[in-house]
């Protein structure tokens, strides 16, 4: 009779809830789980935490919509609760919960899918599922964002070769 109770207040001892407040990043170490960029703005930033207390991180929520459609999320997950903060684009350093907060079109973001997350919502707002959908449409700002940078990476090549032929 001893026995089993003894075992048991271990087990309770030893189990406790899970931390899924959010997260410092690392400037210096923490990278995009999608893009594998480093994460520079907090503003864009996401988080998602799963119920062994691991981190995974992004530099734009379109990141986050890519990889959530992986195997690679599927492992993470493991089947649980995951919970999701993003960086509040209005108030720097504070955090959001991703599927509570409200999404604005149109922002220069890191990756270039252009939606930024606010706590408030108002006539050109998105929910967390309506901005995911968008995403899946193709209606965000990535088109715009790649060729900018296509464009950039050709002027680095000219630049190069400029420089070689000197």
């Amino acid at each position: 009779m001893f026995l089993p109770v003894v075992v048991l207040l271990l087990l309770v001892s030893c189990a406790h809830a899970p931390d899924y407040s959010p997260r410092k990043i690392n400037y210096d170490r923490d990278i995009c789980a999608q893009c594998l960029m480093g994460i520079a703005d907090q503003q864009y930033a996401v988080q998602a935490i799963n119920s062994y207390g691991d981190v995974i991180w992004f530099d734009d929520i379109g990141c986050l919509h890519e990889y959530m459609k992986s195997p690679d999320w599927k492992k993470f997950a493991g089947g649980k609760k995951v919970q999701i903060w993003v960086g509040d684009s209005e108030h720097k350093g504070k955090w959001l919960d991703a599927e509570k907060a409200y999404y604005n079109f149109g922002k220069h973001t890191p990756m270039g899918y252009g939606y930024s997350a606010v706590a408030q919502p108002d006539d050109s707002t998105y929910t967390f599922q309506q901005m995911f959908k968008r995403i899946e449409e193709g209606k965000t700002m990535r088109e715009e964002f790649l060729e900018k940078h296509k464009m950039m990476g050709k002027g680095m090549k000219k630049m190069k070769k400029e420089k070689m032929k000197k």
